[in-house]
């Protein structure tokens, strides 16, 4: 199994790379041996969000997508497991033990993977990932001078232990308008608030590591993460692809994927 896919586009390029890190469900034999195997498939999943975003690859953007569940290992952790965020919510790290519910997910309930088999998939499956991704990005920064890189994400519309209440339709993070210009983050906004969805900007997410990581505005490099609930193109149970919801979120992703793509200055 490949870590990741690379997305071959129908139509002349854009200044913008799309990034699915959370929609794999794919596990090494090893690992998978040590799961409990009443939770597989993980419902942790960003279920079918390269779907959703299909669409992109006609507009002349390349998506990123990786194979591997995020249990094997987090690319949108930091890679020191070090914490994103520090209001109580429950922190999963680069190499989980646990649910978002905190329910432990290896058959010995370990309460921590450890440390020297973090740094194996860390190599193994984390760096070729990033490694890759800002090939994607430097590759598109030498076409057209600057860049933006859409890092895509969903959740459930209610995961108690992170957040109190359902989550907002949409959920744009910046990481406190530093991971982008203020003129793409305006217009992010802007477009994504004129459907019908309810939009938040940084709250309860800012964007994860890729995020902050990659979001170099001054260097003509912006990132940005949308987080969306689950049940704006998946059924109410949030177990099914539901088409007709889905293409209603695709038509203000598209819109708001055109508009940025304009705004991004050729050399």
């Amino acid at each position: 199994m490949k870590l990741f896919e690379i997305m071959p586009l129908t139509a002349p390029r854009v200044p913008i790379v799309i990034s699915v890190p959370h929609a794999g469900t794919e596990f090494p034999d090893d690992i998978r041996a040590e799961l409990k195997p009443g939770l597989l498939p993980p419902d942790d999943t960003d279920w079918f969000v390269h779907q959703l975003y299909d669409f992109a690859t006609e507009l002349g953007i390349p998506i990123i997508k990786a194979n591997y569940s995020r249990w094997v290992v987090d690319l949108n952790r930091n890679p020191d497991s070090s914490p994103l965020y520090h209001d109580g919510r429950v922190l999963t790290g680069l190499c989980t033990s646990t649910t978002f519910l905190g329910e432990p997910i290896y058959a010995d309930e370990r309460q921590e993977v450890a440390p020297a088999e973090v740094a194996r998939r860390r190599t193994m499956y984390f760096e070729p990932y990033h490694q890759a991704l800002q090939e994607l990005l430097d590759d598109t920064h030498v076409l057209f001078g600057e860049v933006l890189l859409w890092d895509c994400h969903s959740i459930r519309r209610s995961v108690p232990a992170i957040h109190a209440g359902p989550f907002p339709d949409l959920i744009l993070g910046s990481a406190d308008e530093t991971s982008a210009s203020a003129e793409i983050i305006g217009a992010a906004l802007q477009q994504l608030g004129a459907g019908p969805y309810s939009l938040s900007h940084n709250t309860p997410f800012k964007g994860g590591y890729i995020t902050r990581h990659f979001g170099r505005p001054e260097a003509r490099q912006h990132a940005l993460q949308l987080e969306m609930s689950k049940d704006l193109y998946m059924d109410d149970a949030e177990q099914a692809y539901d088409e007709q919801r889905a293409g209603q979120v695709q038509a203000v992703l598209r819109q708001t994927l055109l508009t940025l793509s304009q705004m991004l200055k050729p050399y």
